[in-house]
């Protein structure tokens, strides 16, 4: 790096940040929060300009970024593998070298993880993981900022994750070390979770259980995905046989603690991972989650962008 140089900092997976600073974001995403419900303009990131990434599509992300951008008084750039050289086998470090000279900030959503932290490396400009198939950190952001404007503290508390040990998994679990609380995990057969595949050392942040309702139970936070992620398509029959048990039904909700909430960082499969009854019921917060997408990612940017403010 050239003396004077500015360190640039990325947000590719959960474990990218501190504790201290997660507790700095939330901070920041209230008060985000409170300024935008209250109609007062708030645009610390004027004549910036965020580039939006999707190799994979999206409604919650795009919508989030984008409309999260624009309040903040930034402009946006979308771009896909239809409409760009994405698709056409461009490397990956080309288009980073080229698009990070002419914006800010850029949120990509894309399959491999070693994609993003390649277009990182030849970065110029904060890279945002917008989702990959091994994390997704802004989503575990939202659900913890969602639990904490509920409920407090998440240090010492218990998260039940049931089904797939996927890429919202394994960032459940990077989160429960840096936070301080413990991640229950139960998943069919052939569909664990890899703690060593996060960076996870700690292990008594971690919980394994064959049975679901034993995940569940005296949980402060129960939570799941859909049995068939994107790129996985092909193994949706074999999946939907395998998850059959896993389903969030009254019954795991009963065995949770009395205040517990339910969580799902969507879109649901009413019927399949999560019962209607759950996810329509009164201990699901999985609107507010989508909502708080938005508001702990204009956190994130006025972060990477500017630093901590006041």
């Amino acid at each position: 790096m050239k003396p004077g140089a500015t360190l640039i900092k990325h947000y590719l997976q959960f474990k990218d940040l501190r504790a201290e600073e997660y507790a700095y974001l939330f901070e920041r995403t209230g008060i985000i929060k409170r300024r935008f419900k209250n109609y007062e303009k708030y645009t610390p990131l004027v004549d910036r300009t965020l580039a939006m990434l999707f190799e994979k599509a999206s409604t919650r992300t795009r919508v989030s970024f984008e409309a999260g951008m624009y309040q903040m008084g930034g402009s946006v750039v979308n771009l896909t593998t239809t409409d760009s050289q994405l698709g056409r086998a461009e490397p990956i470090e080309d288009t980073a070298r080229v698009i990070s000279r002419m914006v800010d900030i850029v949120m990509i959503r894309t399959y491999e993880q070693s994609k993003l932290e390649a277009f990182a490396a030849n970065s110029r400009v904060p890279v945002i993981n917008g989702l990959t198939n091994e994390y997704h950190p802004c989503q575990i952001l939202a659900d913890l900022y969602t639990w904490i404007e509920r409920r407090g503290s998440i240090e010492g508390r218990t998260v039940a994750w049931v089904g797939d040990g996927n890429n919202m998994a394994a960032t459940w679990l990077q989160a429960a070390e840096i936070l301080g609380f413990t991640l229950h995990v139960s998943t069919p057969t052939g569909y664990e979770l890899a703690p060593a595949s996060a960076g996870v050392r700690r292990s008594g942040c971690l919980k394994l259980f064959k049975d679901p309702i034993d995940a569940c139970r005296n949980a402060d936070i129960v939570t799941t995905d859909v049995w068939t992620s994107m790129g996985f398509e092909s193994e949706n029959d074999e999946r939907t046989k395998a998850f059959a048990d896993w389903c969030v039904d009254r019954e795991m909700m009963a065995v949770a603690h009395p205040d517990a909430v339910f969580m799902h960082c969507l879109p649901a499969h009413r019927g399949e991972e999560v019962a209607a009854a759950v996810i329509d019921g009164p201990q699901s917060v999985v609107w507010d989650e989508a909502e708080n997408r938005m508001h702990v990612q204009k956190a994130l940017m006025e972060y990477l962008l500017l630093g901590r403010i006041g």
